[in-house]
């Protein structure tokens, strides 16, 4: 007599008289506490600032707003914008240049890079400081040949011109190898591909590498941004009145030396997470075409914690445009 087989495509999918297989979430207890441990923690911060009345929240406010700190707050932002445009310009140039073929422009180019990252800019900035201890008189005029115009150096390199030579001309030097790296990130076959088309080298820098090379650049160049934010404090030893300045003259006078710093760190604070949230979004911008999901928002992420909303649609590579680019 043949045996019966059991049976086969149940509709559970298994053997008959099988017991259902039960899933068992995977327990995480050291998540739980770490979280612990990190609210008891941030709870006794926040305890620590309340009560202890060393901090003196009431200084604190009535010079938050107060004319000195809001000018010094201007000349931060005045230091920060001018030297990172001096930065990002030159450093495009001195980038061309260590990727010449010439030696000469390139080992120019390195010599700079070395001298500039090589020093301090607190030394950088004492030594423009005191430039005139150097060269009395700074001229303007042919080479080895008459002088057209002279100016004295002291007027010449004030306080704040001193601080934005410094902080502008050693940015340089950090961007150029920012730039540089963003620029050899760009497939070579780009390049030979432009000048098949008869580009020069000129314009296929301009319209082919240097877009392409802006992912790349972005990124580094938020956080030099922020990191030039806080340099700017150390303008505050060849006395200019920027933010810190501002703060160390009113405790100085005032003698509340804690209060007038946590203006100063507040207000700092606030200008690099505004510079945070734009370096976010200006690299979601150039990440275009680059990456399938555009990285959410801080917005979009809240609506889908919190309503449940679905993730944007993937977007596709546009297709490269090559018309107009002879």
């Amino acid at each position: 007599m043949d045996k019966v087989s059991p049976a086969v495509g149940t509709e559970s999918g298994q053997s008959a008289g099988s017991a259902p297989v039960v899933a068992v979430p995977v327990r995480h207890p050291g998540r739980w506490v770490s979280a612990v441990l990190i609210v008891v923690l941030i709870a006794m911060l926040v305890n620590g600032l309340v009560t202890n009345p060393n901090f003196q929240w009431a200084v604190v406010k009535q010079w938050f707003f107060s004319e000195p700190i809001l000018k010094g707050l201007v000349v931060t932002l005045e230091l920060t914008v001018i030297a990172m445009f001096i930065g990002v310009v030159l450093g495009v140039v001195l980038a061309v240049m260590r990727l010449s073929t010439n030696p000469i422009v390139s080992g120019a180019s390195w010599v700079y890079i070395w001298f500039f990252r090589g020093t301090p800019v607190l030394v950088q900035l004492l030594i423009w400081f005191n430039l005139a201890a150097l060269y009395s008189v700074v001229s303007l005029g042919i080479p080895f040949g008459p002088e057209f115009v002279t100016f004295n150096t002291n007027n010449l390199i004030a306080p704040l011109v001193a601080a934005i030579l410094g902080l502008g001309l050693n940015e340089a030097a950090y961007m150029s190898e920012i730039i540089r790296a963003g620029i050899l990130s760009v497939d070579q076959g780009q390049t030979e591909a432009a000048q098949a088309l008869g580009m020069s080298r000129l314009k296929t820098m301009r319209r082919i590498v240097l877009p392409q090379a802006m992912r790349v650049v972005v990124p580094p160049t938020g956080n030099e941004t922020i990191s030039m934010l806080k340099t700017t404090s150390l303008a505050s030893v060849i006395a200019v009145t920027e933010l810190l300045y501002a703060a160390q003259i009113i405790y100085g006078r005032t003698f509340q030396t804690i209060p007038l710093l946590i203006v100063a760190v507040i207000w700092y604070l606030i200008l690099t997470s505004i510079l945070s949230g734009g370096q976010f979004y200006v690299e979601r911008y150039f990440a275009r075409g680059s990456v399938r999901t555009m990285p959410l928002t801080p917005i979009q992420k809240l609506r889908r914690r919190f309503g449940g909303a679905p993730l944007p649609p993937a977007r596709e590579a546009p297709a490269p445009n090559l018309e107009g680019i002879r």
